[in-house]
């Protein structure tokens, strides 16, 4: 079952099915077993090598919700995105990043940079001259998110692929927070995709694991680092993934109709300073949004009147979300990304992204929207 023959809400059921079921059970079995017997002439199925049953089973799901040739499901978002980046880059090559990006990548690069030699060019996401002028000969790819964390950005993601098919460079975008329900890369020419999975993939907040999808030839060899590495998959975490998966359409869509309902709330607000949601006319990204997502997502993040400390009261007083740094779980969830996805910048990097203390994220759950803004109402004093 391909995306070509069904929508997308039955694809996330179907895909990679098999019919007849293992063992006629409508649910893929969890093959716990580390090691397999050898067939003649065949290879070693092993769990670090990321081709057991079950591993496969998830990864045929991720490449076709992805619209893929080919998936690897690691232990985690970081494990999937620096072993597509240790795919492409060597010692002494140089990246180019687009905008702003989650915190743990940040830190990445810049480790990387200091023991592997990899040389880091932080570039406007809309400024194709920018991009020119970092292109060096070392330069091997491009990196960006495809909604950046946390600012709710969306970059010239069209033009950073074009540039790199024209360069001859790697292009690799984080799509974590539209997921393929919302936006698939490969179409507009992205070659690897990653994605935290720990979030809307598996939707449930109960487990950490991560995909890299792209061509057979590239992911081969994001598989082959990934098991130098050890990152693999666990199996039963594998079970629990692909079982999410079956809901994110239903998920997606339902926390898409929460997030612009709440957006349009906090805009309105005399207590609240400004909203990023690029479901809002008022977002500098919105026609772009539009043209290129089938919905605006789960994620927006705003700034209260009256700074840090009606931050913090307000963090204080809601009663439904979770104080918590995760994102795309059926439950809302709120947090400062400068004590959480970003504290791993300094004060100065952090400004320098327009990542302010009392900035506010919020990703939002599959409550009920009134509900959601009626406790917000609350909290900011209505």
């Amino acid at each position: 079952m391909t995306a070509e023959n069904v929508r997308f809400e039955t694809l996330a059921v179907h895909a990679a099915e098999p019919r007849p079921a293992h063992g006629r059970s409508v649910v893929f079995p969890i093959y716990q077993g580390t090691v397999y017997e050898i067939e003649p002439g065949g290879g070693v199925d092993y769990i670090r090598y990321s081709n057991t049953p079950t591993q496969n089973y998830l990864q045929e799901k991720l490449a076709a919700l992805e619209g893929a040739e080919a998936a690897v499901a690691t232990a985690s978002g970081m494990a999937a995105i620096s072993t597509a980046l240790r795919s492409v880059l060597g010692v002494g090559d140089r990246i180019i990043v687009a905008g702003n990006i989650y915190g743990g990548t940040h830190a990445l690069l810049n480790e990387e940079s200091r023991r592997s030699g990899w040389g880091v060019d932080f570039v406007d996401a809309d400024d194709p001259a920018a991009w020119a002028a970092a292109l060096t000969p070392e330069t091997k790819a491009v990196y960006v998110e495809s909604i950046t964390n946390p600012l709710i950005r969306v970059g010239d993601l069209a033009g950073l692929a074009a540039f790199a098919r024209e360069h001859g460079l790697t292009s690799i975008i984080d799509n974590t927070f539209p997921t393929p329900m919302l936006f698939r890369p490969h179409s507009i020419g992205y070659d690897l995709v990653c994605h935290s999975a720990t979030k809307g993939l598996n939707g449930h907040s109960d487990l950490v694991a991560g995909v890299v999808t792209g061509s057979a030839e590239r992911i081969e060899h994001v598989r082959h680092f990934l098991m130098l590495f050890g990152g693999s998959i666990d199996p039963h975490a594998a079970f629990l993934l692909s079982r999410g998966l079956k809901t994110l359409a239903i998920r997606v869509k339902a926390q898409g109709e929460n997030a612009l309902a709440l957006a349009r709330f906090l805009e309105g607000h005399s207590a609240i300073a400004e909203v990023h949601y690029p479901g809002l006319e008022s977002h500098p990204d919105h026609a772009r949004a539009l043209e290129l997502f089938s919905g605006f997502g789960s994620m927006l993040a705003f700034r209260p009147v009256g700074g840090l400390e009606a931050a913090e009261r307000l963090l204080k007083s809601l009663q439904i979300p979770y104080s918590a740094a995760s994102l795309g779980g059926v439950e809302s969830l709120v947090t400062r990304p400068a004590i959480s996805s970003h504290v791993k910048l300094t004060a100065e990097e952090r400004a320098a992204a327009g990542i302010a203390d009392d900035l506010i994220r919020f990703s939002t759950g599959i409550e009920a929207a009134e509900d959601l803004i009626e406790d917000f109402g609350r909290a900011l004093g209505e």
